[in-house]
């Protein structure tokens, strides 16, 4: 039964939003035909290129403006996605997954690098918790639907572990750090900065990374109406973001002193998160969808999503001519 509500309110979460999307971008389309509406979470490439201004100047001169909008999570982006409030932004591994699982128009344009440090099961520091056989019938709190999901359910599968043997919490991060913090749950699945942030602050102690388990790739996906209409907008954030990576890669301390105020974090916690963080935005690979296809064909077998889904049916290809016109 518990698995037959967690499907249908996953699906339910992008699908409720579906279903009134059309109408808010009927409704907010001629408002919108120069504005470039981003989202992006406190995390990643996004957070440094909304910091750092190149893209606003790059798109002034072709009459659009950029309107970055913050999200706690990427199942809620994915929902300002389908309801038309943006455009373009970036997730992990599994939202898009339970959102074409729904319906969403969307497509994924590009990928990062893995980065398989920057998310964890962590537990309190001075919990007796000592390995992940040990989360049998303890309470485990995550973002559902969100990056994490997947990686937890390869952590258990690895330690022989199913589903339904843990007693999953779904909350987003800051209600799943209080409720780390009290005490109401025995292990929070994390992605960075708020992992680094547990870490330091609370001397939270990794039970298990992605390392090996997980690639944690991080996309950035479009509405299919805003990519197939407006291609050269897209090759440019794809450049953008790759040209902001390049740069942190070769700069960390720069890009920590300039994106830790606006996440409103000490300097070495943002540094561990930019550090573990990986660079280098590029075009969907074979590859990359067949790793995606695997996501989602785990999320199908388990029931957690209602049918089998084919990540090849919403890839972005750049249409090469009409690019070349702009």
């Amino acid at each position: 039964m518990r698995t037959i509500t967690l499907r249908r309110s996953l699906v339910a979460l992008f699908a409720a939003a579906i279903s009134f999307g059309a109408i808010t971008h009927a409704q907010a389309a001629p408002d919108n035909k120069s504005v470039l509406r981003i989202g992006y979470q406190k995390y990643g490439t996004l957070v440094l290129l909304k910091a750092n201004g190149a893209l606003e100047k790059r798109l002034a001169a072709k009459g659009i403006d950029v309107k970055w909008t913050e999200f706690p999570g990427g199942p809620q982006l994915l929902e300002g996605l389908n309801v038309g409030s943006v455009d373009f932004g970036t997730t992990g591994e599994t939202p898009p997954v339970f959102a074409q699982a729904a319906g969403a128009d969307l497509l994924y344009v590009a990928f990062e690098p893995p980065a398989p440090t920057s998310e964890a099961i962590l537990v309190p520091k001075d919990s007796p918790i000592k390995s992940v056989a040990d989360l049998k019938g303890k309470k485990v709190v995550l973002n559902k639907g969100s990056n994490v999901h997947y990686l937890l359910v390869r952590a258990l599968e690895d330690a022989g572990l199913k589903y339904s043997d843990i007693q999953p919490v779904y909350l987003p991060p800051a209600d799943a750090r209080a409720a780390f913090e009290r005490g109401s749950v025995d292990a929070w699945v994390i992605w960075d900065p708020f992992q680094a942030a547990a870490e330091q602050q609370l001397q939270a102690r990794t039970l298990i990374d992605g390392t090996g388990l997980v690639s944690n790739h991080q996309f950035y996906l479009a509405t299919r109406p805003y990519a197939e209409q407006h291609p050269e907008v897209i090759e440019v954030l794809v450049e953008e973001i790759r040209a902001i990576g390049e740069w942190v890669k070769a700069n960390n301390d720069e890009a920590t002193a300039q994106v830790a105020p606006i996440l409103g974090l000490s300097a070495d916690i943002t540094l561990l998160a930019v550090q573990r963080q990986s660079y280098g935005a590029q075009p969907i690979t074979p590859e990359v969808v067949e790793a995606q296809q695997k996501i989602a064909d785990t999320f199908t077998a388990l029931k957690l999503i209602p049918k089998k889904l084919n990540i090849s049916d919403v890839i972005w290809h750049a249409p090469a001519a009409k690019v070349a016109k702009q």
